[in-house]
């Protein structure tokens, strides 16, 4: 008889403990007892054509030069297939790439962070991205080796955004309380969230660098976490027709599902015209976007953009 009341209590206990954990995960806090901002959830747009096209010459030239982005790629020698490609395709169009590796690899030239734990990775590169080239540039763009990239379009997107205002944009995923941007589909920031971000690094409290929980959060979220506490917030970017221009999926992915969801439009379905970038992209996939984004062009029809982003010297392969 005492045994099975003995039973029946660690049962409750365990069962207790069990529930409050699942209520946790579902309802991920802020701690250590900050008031949470509150929080509306914007849409960030890109510019419409006709906006573009009411600037003058020297204003369009302006902007063009202006719009300046440093690329952060985090690897693993895991990833050196990945990793090539990215190196010879769309990285190039980037104003400055580096890629930051958990170790020192030969083939490949990067910053060696020393550490296999992503999160840290990422603090890292942060880090060293700010101190770096706080006042070179403007916005900075994070992703992982899975994704491509068209840069162009990024820049296009960002045409009327300021980058003193403390945002990061992205693919915006919700998670209980917590919203945040989807790694996966890439993370840009702001030289103002980026300069935020770096303080909130040196609070262990706010902003630890294994966690503050009793499971492990993945690095976007932990991200989320230490933003949320200087009041920059994750923003979902959508084109003009409010389609996202994120995407977590690659394109095959994206009309699978099209063709299932919308087969009568499959393409107006699946993607946005302006996307910025896909994920879970296999090497080979990388230069087949490349070939069909930068080289195949249909005999008769004229691209008439009020902008022109040049990549950057030494880009020869588009």
């Amino acid at each position: 008889m005492i045994s099975e009341s003995s039973s029946f209590v660690k049962g409750v206990v365990l069962g207790g403990a069990f529930c409050m954990l699942v209520t946790l995960l579902g309802h991920i806090k802020v701690g250590h007892g900050t008031k949470a901002h509150h929080h509306e959830h914007h849409h960030i747009q890109a510019p419409n054509k006709e906006d573009v096209l009411n600037l003058s010459e020297g204003e369009r030239m302006e902007l063009s030069k202006s719009i300046r982005v440093y690329c952060i790629i985090l690897v693993k020698p895991k990833d050196l297939g990945h990793w090539a490609a990215v190196k010879e395709t769309w990285s190039k169009h980037c104003d400055k790439v580096e890629f930051y590796s958990s170790e020192n690899v030969k083939v490949f030239e990067s910053v060696a962070l020393n550490t296999n734990d992503m999160w840290v990775m990422m603090r890292k590169a942060y880090k060293i991205t700010y101190e770096r080239y706080k006042d070179e540039f403007s916005w900075f763009f994070l992703a992982y080796p899975t994704t491509f990239a068209i840069i162009e379009n990024l820049k296009y997107f960002l045409l009327k955004k300021d980058p003193s205002q403390p945002f990061y944009i992205g693919h915006t995923v919700k998670s209980g309380d917590l919203e945040y941007v989807d790694g996966e589909g890439g993370i840009v920031l702001s030289i103002e969230s980026l300069r935020r971000f770096s303080r909130v690094l040196e609070d262990s409290d706010k902003c630890p660098e294994q966690g503050g929980m009793i499971w492990k959060l993945a690095e976007d979220k932990q991200l989320a976490i230490c933003l949320k506490y200087t009041g920059v917030f994750a923003e979902n970017a959508e084109d003009s027709e409010g389609k996202d221009v994120f995407n977590t999926k690659s394109v095959g992915a994206l009309i699978k599902e099209a063709m299932s969801t919308h087969p009568q439009q499959v393409v107006d379905g699946c993607c946005s015209d302006m996307a910025i970038t896909f994920s879970g992209l296999a090497p080979n996939h990388m230069h087949v976007m490349m070939y069909g984004v930068y080289r195949l062009r249909p005999y008769g029809h004229t691209y008439n953009d009020a902008l022109v982003f040049l990549p950057p010297p030494g880009s020869d392969n588009d």
